[in-house]
């Protein structure tokens, strides 16, 4: 049923003649005065360790999550300098066997997880030991989330006030004119200003290498020797700078999602090379939705269902859904359906139902959520900060123009909201760094678990192939003809159980092992009760805006 990947065959070519020009960087690479500051971080954080207590009533966690912060240097070249406070949660393993009540399971200390972003909170996590898939791990682990630097409540980071980054109906042109580039442009200077001004000159220090550091303080903190460490999406890059900085200090680390670490992609080829790869999705969503017509009735091949979804956005061009959902809000929650294929039938029946009249599915997928703003505005500032830090970025809007309007002919439905989202960086006001080469040598690292999903459009399987390459006695287990972004714990039982054999006994496959993909979702007919979509059903986060990294 697969059509072939744009970005295996035609965005692949491509995408070698797209030329990032990368500005010089004005940044350093990480020196020896970090690694001391970050040695003198992490011995002051194990002698004073966490006071873990009740969690803040504003944090809504459950009673039985406990609460507390670690410190970590801002600088982490002046450790003795000023010092923030990242807030931290946990769980106690249960010690129960969850097939056998009799059986005491022996802990095996913290399992510290980040779900991604940059600017994704992990502190929820450790209550993802309810659910049935996590129950063997939870009996063994103490299970840890936090929320990373910039992240509220751990020196939450902003670049404009929330009211005004929930905006109204917005268009979102996949061939936009000049006009519309200008507009953007300007808003793009305006965003980067504002980081500036409301975080001067601590907003350096807002990036991917301070996180690795922050983790291993974290894992001291913890009281932990090695690090049992599990990454989904952009927490795959930073958990590889980890291993690359500290390899010595791992136990096991699981990549889920791998972001590619290639230098020379990071950030702006990464993410041309993502909104190739959406397109793929894109057509995957629309050929299960033309395969059951029957149900949806928006089509019986992909390309009707693209007609059908291109009037949906004309007439939300001129009217918006409920006065709160335009072209711009369509496309942030047709997304979604490219990484998570469990929301295909949500997606489906609020089309189908607007096409007959009825836009009040539609609006409940996608009208901002104003409650939300300042949370959406925090992560936004966070994702914006840490990409634009971590590397030199085009800073000549003739690259960006040109390389955007190349991809947009082969690849309209994400490449030019996705240059949108980036063009902050080409105005960015903040020292860029040069990026890591992340690489380790044979019997460096302990081995080390990949996860990736073949047809991943939000980290394409390319990098999980390039994060195998760089790990030294890395495993990789791939979900073949499948594009989930985030597989651990899923529906594919295979996937589950290599994650388990690994976290629980140490034990891998051979160096590259796959499983077949889990079954598609099955359509939802009216009145069947809509998919849940909750952040904590998803092991992979999104960029804001819903872009995912």
């Amino acid at each position: 049923m697969r059509a072939a990947a744009l970005y295996s065959a035609t965005g692949a070519l491509l995408l070698t003649t797209l030329s990032a020009t990368p500005a010089g960087s004005t940044g350093a690479a990480p020196g020896t005065a970090e690694q001391h500051g970050t040695g003198v971080a992490a011995a002051r954080a194990r002698a004073a360790g966490i006071a873990f207590g009740e969690c803040a009533k504003e944090q809504d966690l459950p009673g039985k999550m406990e609460c507390g912060t670690v410190s970590v240097p801002l600088d982490y070249s002046r450790p003795d300098g000023k010092q923030i406070k990242l807030a931290v949660s946990r769980v106690r393993a249960t010690h129960k066997d969850p097939h056998n009540s009799k059986r005491r399971v022996p802990g095996q200390g913290s399992l510290v997880y980040n779900p991604g972003g940059p600017g994704a909170s992990g502190l929820h996590f450790p209550l993802i030991g309810l659910l049935p898939e996590w129950k063997r791990l939870a009996a063994a682990y103490d299970l840890v989330g936090y929320a990373p630097r910039g992240v509220a409540p751990s020196a939450p980071l902003s670049c404009q006030e929330p009211k005004k980054f929930v905006q109204g109906p917005a268009l979102a042109p996949t061939h936009p004119s000049e006009e519309y580039k200008k507009e953007r442009i300007a808003r793009a200077k305006a965003y980067a200003r504002g980081c500036a001004e409301r975080t001067g000159s601590a907003l350096r220090h807002y990036n991917s290498l301070n996180n690795a550091r922050d983790l291993d303080v974290l894992r001291a903190a913890l009281g932990e020797s090695k690090l049992t460490f599990m990454g989904a999406s952009y927490g795959t890059y930073f958990g590889a700078l980890y291993a690359t900085l500290f390899p010595s200090h791992v136990r096991r680390m699981v990549f889920d999602s791998a972001v590619n670490p290639d230098p020379s992609q990071i950030w702006y080829r990464n993410n041309l090379a993502q909104s190739a790869a959406f397109e793929g999705r894109w057509e995957d969503f629309r050929e299960w939705v033309a395969e059951h017509d029957d149900v949806y009735g928006l089509g019986d091949t992909p390309e009707d269902v693209l007609l059908s979804y291109e009037k949906v956005r004309e007439q939300l061009a001129e009217e918006p859904a409920g006065g709160k959902v335009g072209p711009g809000q369509l496309q942030e929650a047709y997304l979604q359906a490219g990484y998570y294929d469990d929301y295909w039938p949500s997606r489906a029946k609020a089309l189908s139902a607007y096409l007959k009249g009825d836009p009040k599915a539609l609006v409940e997928l996608a009208a901002p959520v104003r409650e939300a703003a300042a949370e959406q505005e925090n992560s936004s500032a966070v994702y914006t900060a840490v990409e634009c830090n971590d590397a030199p970025w085009p800073t000549d809007w003739a690259v960006w123009d040109r390389d955007n309007t190349r991809l947009a002919r082969v690849a309209p439905f994400e490449t030019w909201d996705n240059a949108w989202m980036n063009l902050p960086c080409a105005y960015w006001q903040a020292p860029r760094q040069k990026p890591l080469d992340v690489r380790t040598g044979q019997g460096e690292l302990p081995p080390t678990l990949i996860l990736a999903a073949e047809r991943d459009a939000a980290t394409p399987y390319e990098g999980a192939l390039e994060m195998h390459r760089r790990l030294a006695g890395s495993v990789l287990v791939t979900e073949r003809d499948a594009g989930t972004h985030g597989i651990a714990y899923g529906p594919n039982a295979c996937v589950n159980g290599h994650v388990d054999a690994y976290l629980l006994e140490g034990r891998l496959p051979d160096r590259r092992a796959a499983c077949e993909a889990h079954p598609e979702p099955k359509p939802e007919r009216p009145g069947d009760e809509q998919a849940k979509e909750k952040l904590g059903d998803r092991a992979g986060a999104t960029k804001p805006g819903g872009r995912p990294q």
